[in-house]
């Protein structure tokens, strides 16, 4: 008999029903032969918008940067044409230089009222409208209305104000690169634009070159005005760098011109702001004042053709880039006081020996000067606007709008004298001299400015 092994009661088996046949599930094996899906690629990340305003503002003093090439290249034509003195032309240049300044801390505080889209972008309208009124002028007071006031008011509200407040609004980290980055916009402005202009002086006249100029900043318009956006919060975004949500956009502020006067009469009572201030005044004097201004014209009176003595300013302009950058890197990892007291130690020496380089042909000597004072010649920005943030909190763009207008009235007197010396002993020496040991005052005043809470050097975040 067969044993058939222990039975298993399972549940009665009457009634239970029609039976279902179930699918075995495959074993390990089958499982093992089934093909593996591919692994999802990983979308490339894009950047940060704040890169995007960053370019969109670089392109924007770009623009602007074509009429501060301009008036070096004026002042011959002006005074063969019209017969006015280099003095009266020069005054008119200190008018736009000074206004330049003095519009850019209300400026800053416009942009906090009304936004940095709109302010930027009529701005650009009122320079445009003041270049191409010049077209027509015949007397100096009609110089004086359109490139010293219009030009003059248009400019300063693009002033370097407007650097720092897309630098402050959009970034936390690299705010020292970014700062570096933009004011190299005027400098990559003059490279553009100077060979392009003296060209066009020479072989027609200055008019098609003001009007060159005025063309480009209206070209710029369309794409403030699509593009640029004011803070970061406007497109769902934290600052770059910034840790957590977005922050909300803030409400308008109204009363800018007394925001504007509030912040300069509570900075006015530190040391700091003077001393900043006064230097920055000598740093105008001895860049947009006199080397931007008269270089050109100085250069001629030695024989050296108005193309090639505008060849070297662009040459500046190239070299301008890098030390600015440059300046911005070391502003993120060095002490801005003493990196203040280098670079006007070393201006101030370069222009004592400017006066024996001047000749009719440029020679190797000439080159170095002008590779080494493109390098030093917007440098003391990044560490000026760190200086400001470090001493003046969220009024720092407006606080560093009152120092740039320091910067910009130094720079109008000096234009202004240097014509007038030039009128007097038909040569511009004493200037150049006198610049040199004004730079050696700046950088004593750097060093004695007192450090904030916020002082200590950090290094880039990542």
């Amino acid at each position: 008999m067969m044993s058939h092994g222990p039975l298993v009661r399972t549940g009665p088996l009457l009634n239970a029903g029609p039976v279902t046949q179930t699918t075995e599930l495959p074993g390990p094996s089958e499982q093992d032969e089934q093909p593996a899906r591919p692994p999802r690629r990983a979308l490339p990340r894009l950047p940060h918008r704040a890169w995007t305003v960053a370019a969109i503002a670089f392109v924007t003093i770009i623009g602007a940067a074509g009429f501060a090439s301009l008036p070096g290249l004026l002042i011959d034509p002006l005074h063969e044409e019209f017969g006015w003195g280099r003095g009266t032309i020069g005054f008119a240049v200190s008018v736009n230089l000074a206004l330049y300044g003095l519009t850019a801390p209300f400026a800053a505080a416009l942009m906090d009222r009304f936004g940095i889209r709109t302010v930027i972008a009529a701005a650009l309208t009122v320079i445009a409208a003041g270049g191409g009124l010049t077209v027509f002028m015949t007397e100096p007071w009609q110089l004086i209305l359109c490139w010293g006031v219009l030009v003059g008011l248009g400019s300063g509200s693009m002033a370097l104000a407007f650097a720092a407040t897309v630098t402050n609004r959009w970034f936390v980290a690299r705010r020292g690169l970014v700062t570096g980055l933009l004011t190299a916009g005027g400098a990559s402005g003059q490279l553009i634009f100077l060979p392009l202009l003296s060209w066009i002086v020479e072989r027609y006249d200055w008019r098609p070159a003001a009007m060159t100029v005025t063309v480009a900043a209206l070209a710029i318009v369309p794409l403030v005005w699509l593009l640029l956006r004011d803070y970061p919060s406007d497109v769902g975004l934290a600052p770059y760098g910034a840790d957590g949500p977005p922050t909300p956009r803030p409400a308008p502020r109204r009363g800018a011109a007394r925001r504007a006067l509030k912040a300069l009469t509570s900075a006015s009572r530190t040391s700091s702001f003077w001393l900043l201030a006064g230097a920055f005044a000598i740093c105008g004097a001895s860049t947009n004042g006199l080397v931007k201004t008269h270089f050109v014209p100085a250069a001629h009176d030695h024989g050296m053709p108005v193309t090639a003595a505008a060849s070297l300013l662009a040459v500046i302009g190239i070299f301008d880039i890098l030390g600015t950058v440059a300046s911005g890197w070391f502003t993120d990892r060095f002490d801005a006081r003493r990196l203040l007291a280098v670079y006007y130690a070393l201006r101030g020496l370069s222009l004592m020996f400017l006066p024996i380089l001047l000749a009719d042909t440029v020679h190797p000597s000439m080159i170095f000067f002008i590779v080494f004072y493109g390098l030093d010649w917007v440098a003391t920005v990044p560490p000026t606007m760190a200086l400001c943030r470090e001493q003046y909190g969220e009024d720092s763009a407006i606080v560093f709008g009152w120092v740039l207008a320091a910067h910009q009235v130094g720079a109008g007197l000096v234009a202004f004298v240097g014509g007038v010396v030039r009128d007097a002993f038909g040569s511009y020496d004493l200037v150049w001299y006198g610049a040199g040991a004004l730079c050696a005052i700046a950088a004593l005043m750097s060093l004695v400015i007192r450090r904030g809470a916020d002082a200590q050097p950090t290094a880039a975040t990542a």
